[in-house]
Parts: structure tokens; C-alpha cells; sequence
């Protein structure tokens, strides 16, 4: 391979591992003469540019009995080969972008060797075979129809890649298809609760290495369930409604903000990719510390507020309207009841001004706790004392969650969104808040003016979450 070029030398001299890349280059060189390398600005999801070596070149693909060159381009980070390449299609004018599995909208080349990447194990070589195999399989470009729209060979292709169901319906019509991210016991009690709501066609778990919760994903390929795929390609995402995370990475690190950090950058890997495969999904985020997780997950993902929440307060709200409306309130009219701020022993209770569980065509006015029911919310608080957040109670609240987005039902829960400029809040943090879900997202609830105490409460969980997740590298 040619790398006498003087902006290639220049370029490639920054690398950190530049006797090792250049090395790997060569290699490439041996097997795929046709890519070659040159240097480009690469521009990264923040605005930032870097100058970059990028291989550029056609794979042979044979599709039907002949064989087709695809120009694609590699893009090698820095730290290549350490890190994989950010790989693209590069269509001529006459070619269209088939988005599918492995191929996003703009062209961005995703794979299971990219996800699991481990040099030396992995090599630019086998990602090529494996690409040109995935895309024998499963075409990612396709030539563009002839100007007076009666290419019959282009309209027997298109016709030839619909699925009918045995009734005549299109088998690509929108699904219900919900991702569950991390194979630990809450993942488990995740998928168990969804699946016995009854409101999924589809459910993805995937198992990501990543992950310090390992759990029954074995067992489930084993004993496999009707509409349950586990995977550890993250590209079996594609087209989710709902992408749920519940994957932890807790490390042996001394710190706090190290044990978070080490999530932190496991989220790095995973949420943007996500996001890409899924981009009109709602992100529902159960990593631990869920309120800063999910506000991680915002930055990462590029997504709206609205589409990044977190489980937050849900289970406490409906643990704390079940046993104020059922076992203190037996009889009388039946108030909603939300646990806001940060899920900690700072969070606080709201309660609605209607006298009703269920109406959710109307979204509730919030009050504060008064001092004339501060008792028996107190005694409410006092009674679930001990229940914790057990994975199959936070599965079922998952569960909850979910089943109002995917089916749109419109219904307030307390989740942890966004909340600066909610009563006051100016810092850019996020805390469980009374939002009404649907299939759009989420939507806040107007403030209210909490008493001295509570207030003091949620305004030190703002101070708080603001000083660690500017201690973290996002």
C-alpha cells in the first residue's frame, strides 16, 4: 500500500499506534489492492473535525450469479487499530441507499465485527470478508429507476423484496418492536413483564459484552419464547419503538464517580448506535444512578428530551397511589399520587387535583403536599419502607412504562426527563417528573410550588447530580 503520499505520512505520523497501523494497512494491501488510503476531514456528532486517514476502494459482492463492485470508504480513528473503522457506503449518482440491518439512511456501515471489535483478534481483513458476506445476503444499494419509471427489471426487484402474509398484508408495516439492552436479572424480569403485557409483535434482548449483569440470555436461547430474539448484534435493534437499557458495567474502581464513569463509557459504545438504528424510538433508560444515566444517554444519543427518559420514580408514584388509595384511603375518593426529584431519599410526593386514578384524556393539575395530609403521606412512605427496587418490581414498572408508549395511551408517569426549567430548575439535569406518555414521547407537567422542605430537597438533588456528572467524561 502506498503511504508515501505527504499528507497521508503527515496525518498517519499523529496516530498513537502508527507502526502498528501502518502494519495493518499493509495487510489490507495484500488482500484488497483496490483500497486505498488518503486524508480527509472527518466531522463527529459534536461539530468537531479531525483530520483522518480514510481507505477508499470496491469490495466484490456476487448477487444473483453476478458480481458487483461496492465503493465503500473506512474511516481509521487515531487509535486504530485499537479502535474500529467508522466505515460508509460512497453510492455513485446512479445508485440508491437500501437501508436495512446493517445499512442506516445516510450509508453508515454497521456490523457485529464493529460492535465486538478486539485487535488483534479483529483486522480491517476480516471486516471486509464479513461485509461483503452480510452484503451478499442482503444487497445495500441498488441501482436507481430509469427517468420514465418503467425499469421492469428495478420494478421486479421491488416487488421481489416485498413480504406478504398468508392474509395479503404487507409484512413491513410498522410493528410493535421493543429492544431490551443487557442480559442481567433485571433484563430478564424486563422481557418476562413486557411479553406478559401482550402489546409486543417483536422483543430484541441483546447481551452486550460490555455488561458486568450476565444473566439468563443462555437460558432464553434455550428455552426460547414465541416473538423473543436474543442477540449480541446490536444492529437486531433496527426499527424498535422502545429501546429499553438496563445493562450496568460497575467496575472495581474506589470512587463513585469511577464506578459511574466505567457505565459512563460502556453507554459511549452502545447509545449512539442505538440511536442511529433507532431513531424515532423512546429510549427508556434503568442504569444505575438511573437520573444520571439517562441524562447521559441524552447527551449520547442526539436525541429530543422527550425521546431519552428513565424509569425513575414510576414504581415508587404507583407503590405510593396503591397504598394511599387502597389500604389509607379505603372508600373514599381516589387521588393519583407522583414521587418526584431524584431517586434517593431526597425525592418527594405531589398529588393530583382530580379525584381519579384513571382518566387520562385530561392531564392533572400538580398540588403540593399540604400539612394537613404531610401525615398520612408520611405514613404512606413509612409503609413501603423496605420494598426496595427489586429487578422483577422494576421489571413490571418497565413493563408499565412501555406498554403506555407503544400503545398510546396518553398516561402520566413519574419519569425521570429533563427537568430545567420546571419550578425554577435552571441546571441542565435530569429527575423524575410527572410527564404524560404516548407514542411521541414524553410531555413535563406544568410545575408546582413545593413547601419549604420539599423544595430544599429537590434543589439539593439538582446541586448534587449537577457537581457529579460534571466530574464525568461523556
Amino acid at each position: 500500500m502506498d503511504l508515501s503520499s505527504e499528507s497521508v505520512k503527515r496525518v498517519l505520523g499523529k496516530y498513537k499506534f502508527h507502526d502498528v497501523a501502518v502494519e495493518e494497512l499493509q495487510k489490507v494491501h495484500r488482500i484488497y489492492p483496490d483500497m486505498k488510503p488518503v486524508v480527509a476531514t472527518y466531522v463527529f456528532n459534536d461539530s468537531s473535525q479531525r483530520d483522518l486517514v480514510k481507505l477508499v476502494g470496491n469490495i466484490p459482492v456476487r448477487y444473483q450469479g453476478q458480481s458487483y463492485n461496492l465503493p465503500i470508504q473506512l474511516w481509521l480513528l487515531d487509535s486504530f487499530p485499537f479502535t474500529p473503522p467508522i466505515c460508509y457506503l460512497r453510492p455513485t449518482p446512479n445508485m440508491v441507499i437500501r437501508e436495512g440491518k446493517h445499512v442506516n439512511p445516510k450509508g453508515r456501515i454497521y456490523l457485529p465485527g464493529l460492535h465486538n471489535w478486539d485487535h488483534p483478534k479483529s483486522s480491517v481483513n476480516g471486516l471486509l470478508a464479513e461485509m461483503i458476506s452480510k452484503f451478499e445476503e442482503d444487497p445495500p444499494l441498488a441501482s436507481k429507476p430509469g427517468g420514465d419509471g418503467k425499469d421492469t427489471s428495478d420494478l421486479l426487484a421491488f416487488v421481489s423484496n416485498l413480504q406478504i402474509s398468508e392474509r395479503g398484508n404487507r409484512l413491513d408495516q410498522p410493528v410493535n418492536k421493543v429492544t431490551v439492552i443487557g442480559g442481567g436479572d433485571l433484563g430478564m424480569a424486563t422481557v418476562m413483564s413486557i411479553m406478559a403485557k401482550g402489546s409486543v409483535d417483536k422483543l430484541v434482548l441483546i447481551d452486550i459484552p460490555e455488561s458486568s449483569t450476565k444473566g439468563g440470555t443462555v437460558d432464553l436461547e434455550i428455552f426460547s419464547l414465541p416473538k423473543v430474539e436474543v442477540s449480541k448484534d446490536l444492529s437486531t435493534s433496527a426499527g424498535s419503538k422502545v429501546v429499553v437499557v438496563t445493562a450496568n458495567a460497575w467496575s472495581n474502581e474506589q470512587s463513585y464517580v469511577g464506578v459511574v464513569q466505567t457505565n459512563v463509557d460502556m453507554y459511549r459504545g452502545i447509545i449512539p448506535a442505538l440511536a442511529r438504528l433507532s431513531p424515532q424510538a423512546v429510549f427508556l433508560i434503568a442504569s444505575q444512578p438511573v437520573d444520571v444515566m439517562t441524562h447521559v444517554a441524552w447527551r449520547q444519543s442526539g436525541l429530543s428530551p422527550t425521546h431519552v427518559i428513565g424509569a425513575g420514580c414510576n414504581l415508587d408514584s404507583e407503590r405510593l397511589t396503591h397504598v394511599l388509595n387502597i389500604t389509607l384511603l379505603s372508600g373514599k375518593t381516589r387521588k393519583p399520587a407522583w414521587v418526584i426529584g431524584e431517586l434517593s431519599d431526597k425525592k418527594v410526593a405531589v398529588w393530583s387535583n382530580r379525584g381519579s386514578v384513571s382518566d387520562q384524556h385530561q392531564p392533572p393539575d400538580l398540588v403540593p403536599v399540604s400539612s394537613s395530609t404531610r401525615p398520612l403521606v408520611d405514613r404512606a412512605f413509612e409503609m413501603l419502607k423496605g420494598r426496595g427496587q427489586r429487578s422483577w418490581s422494576v421489571g413490571l414498572s418497565i413493563a408499565d412504562i412501555t406498554q403506555t408508549i407503544l400503545m398510546d395511551l396518553r398516561k402520566t408517569h413519574s419519569i425521570s426527563t429533563l427537568a430545567q426549567g420546571w419550578g425554577g430548575i435552571g441546571s441542565e439535569v435530569f429527575l423524575s417528573l410527572p410527564c404524560v406518555l404516548g407514542a411521541n414521547g414524553s410531555t413535563r407537567l406544568a410545575g408546582v410550588n413545593l413547601n419549604t422542605e420539599d423544595d430544599a430537597k429537590l434543589r439539593e438533588s439538582v446541586t448534587s447530580l449537577s457537581n457529579l456528572f460534571m466530574q464525568l467524561r461523556i
